[in-house]
């Protein structure tokens, strides 16, 4: 830097020095006094321009105007070659230019160009072929077990050459017995050889084992023999009436010949089955007999907060649960797997007695006001009347019909009346002690899903799958009340509350609907219960005894409990692992709820 500063300082004193010597001196023209002017000349300097502007290459680039604005775009976007997803073109193209068919290789993934019509698939082309099954499971076993197979266009084979030279391209369905003994042979001894004694070989080349002992009347404890005695003639009364039972001269056997025996009962396929130890206790009361020791406690209801018994002892789900009137030390339940069964809830918390006659799915099922009877619905289209204490069947109903939901009048000299909602958009009321029909009422336009009987019997409700609520005077086939709304859903469940005052309605929209039964039937505004998820299901709805909760169960397993005065969920229970279909509080315990789900189970919370 010192020597650049040096060099412009003597260039600076060069220039000064040119100067003086043009000018003859510094201030000589003055100080002479002549008249002579002196003219002293500047000499320009001239230097060679500077471009401090970066270089561009502007080779293959071109200057347009777009829009009145001046671009540089590439020289090949102003010929005929360019991109057709262009949306600008920078020339005057001609017509037979754009009408040019695509240049460049055809994209094999794509839909335009050539392969188009190579392919019928997204990646690809594929041929459909016809193998027949059992040519294919032979290949298909061959090249399991072997390594080889034979190519699907029959010419040649695939896989491993060694086996393929070895086993003379034989498949596992061409193998003669001379090579299936050797195969075998070759197989136990590999087995022999890695085989340590300690545990026994169940493969398919393993040597024959001892026979199993069969089973024999005597290794079957007596509930199994009452078991195998009823599921006998149960078949044996199936067959007869399919007509495929003859006897020794080839004549078939009709129910009338059996019937003439007496075994009437057997043939039907009516059985009950008691799993206790014994009916009467010393002082000769039954086994359904209340618990004198047993009274309620207060009226103070709480919300349960463990599970402290659970029942186990349906094959499928269970559709519905009954405490027994009253008292409920027994509880009755009614299974997918057509059986009814009704539990000790007190003492051993066991199985008591199991009811069989049903042919498929229980539907519902009712006590009578004092619990010594009980009314079954089934998807087999029958009604059976059940003494609760012998478990015979005391009459069987039938309208050719599925029953969802059957009901007993609940005033005590009534006990005989039966309402049963039907599939084909009636309501049957039967008598109980002829077994006829003694009314019908037949105004909804689907199925009834639901009765519910108010003001002591004198009305009852009823729900369908029209979306509508119908009220009726029991007795009068003529509808009191029809509440319909296009806003309404199915109401596949509905519950009254322990004062008759409200009806609880489980809707399909994921809430529980209120209605009054003293003003007019009217729709609760104010009174509305959501958070749970129950579309799709009928779970039942009910009320604690109190009045306090209201409590139901949902398709994702949990039971939710709603304060009544505040309508905010007041606890959530994870109880079981399917949908809670039906719950129930304990008349006498006031903090025991019962929960039954479709994964078969039947639980007790406290």
């Amino acid at each position: 830097r010192g020597s650049l500063e040096e060099g412009r300082s003597w260039a600076a004193m060069d220039l000064l020095a040119q100067y003086s010597d043009g000018s003859g001196g510094v201030g000589g023209g003055s100080d002479g006094g002549d008249d002579d002017a002196t003219t002293t000349t500047m000499t320009a300097i001239s230097a060679a321009p500077k471009d401090i502007a970066p270089y561009v290459n502007t080779a293959c680039l071109a200057l347009v105007t777009d829009g009145g604005e001046q671009r540089v775009i590439n020289v090949a976007d102003t010929k005929n070659l360019h991109d057709p997803t262009r949306k600008k073109i920078y020339y005057n193209v001609k017509y037979d230019d754009l009408h040019e068919p695509l240049a460049g290789p055809a994209h094999p993934f794509r839909g335009d160009g050539k392969a188009r019509g190579m392919r019928n698939h997204a990646t690809g082309h594929v041929e459909t072929a016809y193998v027949d099954r059992f040519t294919f499971d032979e290949q298909y076993a061959t090249f399991q077990a072997h390594g080889y197979g034979a190519e699907p266009s029959g010419n040649g084979f695939v896989g491993n050459v060694e086996a393929l030279a070895e086993n003379g391209a034989d498949t596992v369905f061409s193998m003669n017995n001379a090579k299936r003994r050797k195969v075998r042979e070759m197989v136990l001894a590999e087995v022999a050889a890695e085989d340590d004694g300690e545990r026994p070989d169940f493969s398919a080349w393993a040597p024959s084992r001892d026979a199993i002992k069969p089973l024999t009347t005597g290794d079957l404890t007596e509930e199994q023999k009452e078991f195998v005695t009823w599921h006998a003639a149960r078949r044996e009364a199936n067959m007869r009436a399919k007509g495929k039972l003859r006897d020794a001269d080839g004549k078939k056997i009709t129910d009338a010949m059996v019937g003439a025996e007496g075994e009437e009962v057997v043939a039907k396929g009516d059985r009950s089955f008691f799993h206790g130890k014994e009916q009467k206790n010393y002082i000769g009361e039954s086994w359904i007999a209340p618990p004198k020791d047993r009274k309620k406690e207060n009226d103070h209801t709480y919300v349960p907060k463990r599970c402290i018994h659970t029942w186990s002892g349906h094959t499928k789900g269970v559709q519905a649960i009954r405490f027994f009137p009253n008292y409920g030390h027994l509880i009755l339940s009614a299974g997918l797997d057509s059986k009814i069964k009704i539990w000790d809830v007190h003492n051993s918390g066991k199985c008591m007695r199991t009811y069989l006659g049903h042919e498929k799915a229980i539907k519902d099922i009712q006590f009578n006001n004092d619990g010594s009877r009980f009314i079954s619905s089934s998807w087999d289209k029958k009604i059976k009347l059940w003494d609760t204490e012998t478990g015979q069947v005391i009459t069987t109903l039938t309208s050719g019909k599925i029953a969802y939901a059957v009901r007993t009048h609940p005033a005590e000299g009534q006990q005989n009346i039966l309402m049963a909602a039907q599939s084909d958009k009636k309501i049957l009321q039967y008598d109980l002690n002829t077994g006829d029909v003694v009314q019908e009422y037949d105004q909804h336009l689907g199925a009834v899903n639901t009765i519910t009987f108010c003001d002591e019997g004198n009305r009852f409700v009823t729900s369908s799958d029209d979306k509508s609520i119908r009220v009726w005077e029991f007795g009068i086939p003529v509808v009191m009340k029809y509440i319909a709304d296009p806003t309404m859903h199915s109401m596949p469940a509905v519950t009254a509350s322990p004062n008759g005052t409200w009806l609880a309605c489980q809707s399909l929209d994921n809430q529980i609907m209120i209605y009054s039964t003293k003003d007019k039937f009217r729709l609760n505004k104010k009174k509305r219960f959501t958070g749970h998820q129950n579309a799709g299901y009928a779970c039942q709805v009910n009320f604690s005894p109190d009045g306090r909760f209201i409590f139901s169960g949902d398709s994702e397993g949990k039971v939710h409990f709603w304060d009544w005065k505040s309508q905010k969920i007041f606890k959530t229970i994870q109880a079981h692992d399917k949908v809670v279909i039906g719950c129930e509080w304990h008349p006498l315990e006031q903090s025991k709820v019962a929960t039954c789900s479709w994964d078969g189970t039947i639980k007790y919370w406290d």
